[in-house]
């Protein structure tokens, strides 16, 4: 066996001589580890450039997504608003035509109200359809709710205002109004009585 692979290298390599045939099988074996060691350093080095690439996005894709929240923090939007001496935030939207209306009024309004999270409550416009069953209520009395009297004074018809309505202004009374007629809806509105609620208002008329 021996003498017929040193027959079979030695036709492959015919000036080599014998001495050198007998080491080239070790040879490779050598050779081989220090491959397979330079392969793993390689895999190792791309497994670890992999790992910093992703942890770099993960951290610049932390400092973008912050940004625009630092920058809406920063923003000085409050001044747009301002509060009533009953504690009512309001925001003026539409500023409306013709005359203001003043405490005594009859008055007919769309709204729409949420809760302070931005929560759906109710609604004088179907959100589907369009259709709109406005209020009509006398800006006089103890019919309406204080907090919504008081956003209404003073626009004009076709204005729109915005309000933060805290509850001690607001649904103090289950007898208040504006209040839906259906049970659902009206159940809806007074769950959340205890706490401030948004409303946004459309004057449609001052009668």
């Amino acid at each position: 066996m021996e003498s017929a692979s040193l027959t079979s290298l030695s036709n492959l390599f015919p000036r080599a001589s014998s001495s050198p045939i007998c080491r080239c099988p070790s040879e490779p074996k050598k050779i081989r580890p220090a491959r397979r060691s330079k392969a793993s350093s390689l895999k190792a080095t791309c497994a670890l450039s992999r790992r910093r690439a992703v942890s770099e996005l993960v951290v610049l894709g932390a400092v973008a997504l912050s940004m625009p929240a630092q920058a809406a923090m920063l923003e000085p939007d409050i001044i747009r608003y301002r509060k009533l001496d009953s504690g009512v935030i309001l925001e003026d939207v539409v500023d409306g035509e013709g005359p203001e209306a003043q405490d005594g009024d009859l008055v007919q309004f769309n709204y729409v109200c949420r809760r302070a999270n931005g929560y759906f409550v109710h609604s004088t416009v179907d959100q589907f359809s369009g259709e709109s069953k406005p209020v009509t209520l006398a800006l006089g009395g103890e019919e309406m709710i204080r907090g919504l009297k008081d956003v209404i004074i003073g626009m004009k018809a076709g204005g729109k205002r915005r309000a933060l309505i805290p509850p001690e202004v607001g649904y103090i009374s289950e007898t208040l109004k504006p209040i839906p007629e259906e049970f659902g809806p009206r159940r809806s509105l007074l769950s959340h009585a205890k706490e401030p609620l948004v409303f946004e208002v459309q004057l449609l008329k001052v009668l």
